[in-house]
């Protein structure tokens, strides 16, 4: 690698921690329960019981939906907003206060993925466990296997521009190694990696995370911004029914 090449990688680098340490620390419809599992909720007399329910992302809220070619369309980026705010909160600005008082924020959830700390919705909680048993469970041979070294959630900082919303302010988004996963289609430096300079190479070849750990995230209701214009290999985000995890709330005897 040459001077220039090295320079690239380090300013990833360098900006790949800025980026994490800005914030907080087959698919299928059908009621599929692989596993069931118990969480302590927020009050020490529940106990919630979620399952492992496959569901795909709703295709209203994915990105590419209501951005295209560059062109953000207000309407359908409304109505994506308003659903995210009224299930997850606001994210402290007056038009989606509007919608629910509680703020996103205030519900964060510090857990731990793939052995690293990350805070997300507490909300999503159940979704990021289901994947990483799923990932546990099926992407351990050497072709499928992936060691992350540092994920983000939460942020309370908007990294869109314009009237975009980030939906890692709503703590339903991860990125993972964002120097080792790009996003060619970001502002600078990510564009820069050597990988974004081979256009013949897909999403897929670009990232260093297996597509085992994708169809994982995929299987639950996350989508993967790899598949957007943006290339966001690094990015997941939950965009199914929180609520279809949950099975009851059961009092403690």
């Amino acid at each position: 690698m040459n001077a220039n090449g090295r320079t690239r990688v380090h300013l990833l680098v360098a900006a790949a921690i800025a980026l994490l340490a800005a914030g907080p620390l087959g698919l299928g419809d059908g009621p599929v329960a692989e596993a069931k599992e118990a969480a302590q909720g927020k009050s020490k007399k529940t106990k919630q019981q979620f399952e492992c329910r496959l569901q795909r992302p709703q295709k209203f809220l994915k990105r590419r939906t209501f951005v295209k070619k560059g062109m953000l369309d207000p309407k359908q980026h409304a109505r994506a907003v308003r659903y995210l705010v009224e299930q997850y909160g606001h994210v402290e600005t007056d038009e989606t206060r509007r919608y629910n008082p509680e703020s996103a924020h205030s519900q964060a959830k510090a857990v731990r993925f793939m052995g690293l700390p990350v805070s997300i919705h507490e909300k999503i909680a159940p979704a990021l466990h289901c994947v990483e048993k799923r990932i546990r469970a099926t992407c351990s041979s050497k072709s499928r296997r992936y060691t992350p070294r540092a994920v983000g959630g939460f942020r309370t900082a908007n990294s869109y521009r314009g009237a975009e919303i980030s939906n890692h302010l709503f703590g339903i988004a991860i990125d993972i190694d964002p120097d080792r996963n790009p996003c060619c289609g970001c502002v600078d430096p990510w564009p820069t990696s050597p990988l974004c300079q081979e256009k013949n190479r897909t999403a897929y070849e670009r990232a260093a995370l297996s597509r085992c750990w994708i169809k994982a995230f995929e299987r639950y209701g996350f989508d993967w911004l790899g598949h957007d214009d943006l290339e966001d290999t690094m990015h997941f985000e939950f965009l199914g029914d929180p609520d279809r995890f949950i099975v009851n709330k059961k009092k403690k005897k």
